[in-house]
């Protein structure tokens, strides 16, 4: 940082603004003209400037509210849930108590002061205490200090960032379209495969050409710390994907032979049977990768068993039960009111579309490349992503250390 740049605490240059919300259940307080902002709302934003909230105050919902309408041009932070979202009000705004509005004194620049605290959220989330969540207090905001150099100087620091960021976000947009495209390349592949089928193919009950095993409602009593024996439980099969790092659940290394009706092995194919109602959250399938340790299958799980090989190809059907075709007759079978609930009972009574055995590895095989080159473009296209973010961060760092 230039040595000419002082270093002042916020609470000496911007007046610090807390937020309030009135009760939500008195309808003369909401939908009025007074512009009212959440940590929620302000985390869906991708322009630092706002004038229009999704919810607003009337002039009552204020008055019984510590909710404190800012000046424009004020800079608003989440301070809770979580701490870090920025953005600009255009327009006069209050906030809700997980909010602080920070009103720029005529020193600041209102685009730096917001840059600044763009470029430490990472000791904003330090400075946050709490056991629920962690919050940022008004009093350790206002301790937190600040490079103030001369306005020209910042306005030519905004100036390098504000077209600096122009060209990153508009990269970013390209990649993340394009990594749109490259997943939307494999499922329209899938699509086309159960939907466009030629001669020769015919359609049968799942329950015709396999079988379904329902996991075990293992007792949460008898897990320990540590083991070479985990349990699959629905959370680990989220968004077709084997996740054996989220929430691990261990039991005795004994249950793998006690329960070995129960254990998975390489190459099984399962799928979640319960989610969130109105959600596309389950019905996830999943083949077992080689793991290096004993799976135990989990109830609200099934296994698809006893496979005729005479009629199906297990890569073929692991296909057919991540096809949109299948799921779009799979989901409406959910039942429950709290939680969506699929039945194997039911499942095997859905109907698979079925060519040759050898046609049906053959469209595997295929299915094999496209999903592969499908993951090839994904991973690149991330990766420039994640290299734009880290060209952000660079960027603010220079800019507040006197580099740029």
């Amino acid at each position: 940082m230039k040595k000419a740049w002082p270093n002042q605490p916020i609470g000496a240059i911007c007046e610090v603004v807390n937020g309030g919300t009135p009760k939500t259940g008195v309808a003369e307080y909401w939908g009025g003209e007074h512009q009212w902002i959440t940590p929620a709302e302000m985390g869906k934003r991708s322009s630092p400037f706002v004038s229009g909230t999704e919810r607003t105050l009337t002039d009552l919902g204020l008055a019984n509210s510590s909710a404190s309408p800012m000046t424009p041009y004020s800079v608003i932070l989440s301070s809770r849930a979580p701490i870090g979202h920025l953005v600009i009000n255009t327009v006069p705004m209050a906030t809700n108590q997980g909010c602080k509005g920070l009103v720029p004194g005529k020193g600041i620049h209102h685009k730096f002061l917001y840059y600044y605290l763009g470029s430490i959220v990472d000791l904003l989330n330090a400075l946050g205490t709490g056991a629920t969540f962690r919050e940022l207090s008004g009093g350790k905001l206002k301790e937190v200090t600040i490079p103030v150099p001369p306005l020209p100087e910042q306005q030519r620091i905004i100036g390098i960032l504000d077209e600096a960021f122009e060209g990153i976000a508009t990269a970013k947009a390209n990649a993340e379209k394009n990594l749109q495209n490259a997943r939307a390349l494999f499922e329209s592949h899938l699509q086309s495969v159960f939907t466009q089928r030629g001669p020769g193919w015919v359609a049968r009950p799942l329950g015709d050409v396999c079988d379904l095993l329902n996991g075990f409602a293992f007792k949460s009593g008898d897990a320990v710390q540590e083991s070479h024996t985990q349990l699959v439980r629905m959370g680990n099969l989220y968004g077709n994907r084997l996740n054996l790092d989220r929430s691990p659940v261990f039991y005795p290394d004994s249950f793998a032979v006690d329960y070995k009706r129960y254990r998975l092995n390489e190459g099984d194919l399962i799928m979640s049977l319960t989610g969130t109602t109105g959600k596309e959250d389950y019905g996830y399938a999943v083949r077992i990768p080689e793991c290096g340790h004993s799976l135990l299958m989990n109830q609200r799980i099934a296994k698809f068993d006893s496979l005729k090989e005479e009629l199906v190809d297990q890569d073929f059907l692991f296909y057919y039960l991540r096809s949109r075709a299948f799921l779009d007759i799979l989901y409406p079978t959910a039942n429950g009111t709290r939680q969506a609930n699929l039945s194997s009972v039911t499942i095997k009574t859905l109907p698979i579309p079925l060519c040759p055995v050898e046609k049906q590895r053959a469209i595997a095989s295929a299915l094999d490349g496209v999903n592969e080159e499908a993951h090839r473009l994904a991973a690149l296209y991330e990766r420039k992503l994640a290299a734009l973010e880290a060209l952000k961060k660079s960027l603010l760092h220079q800019a507040f250390t006197g580099q740029l």
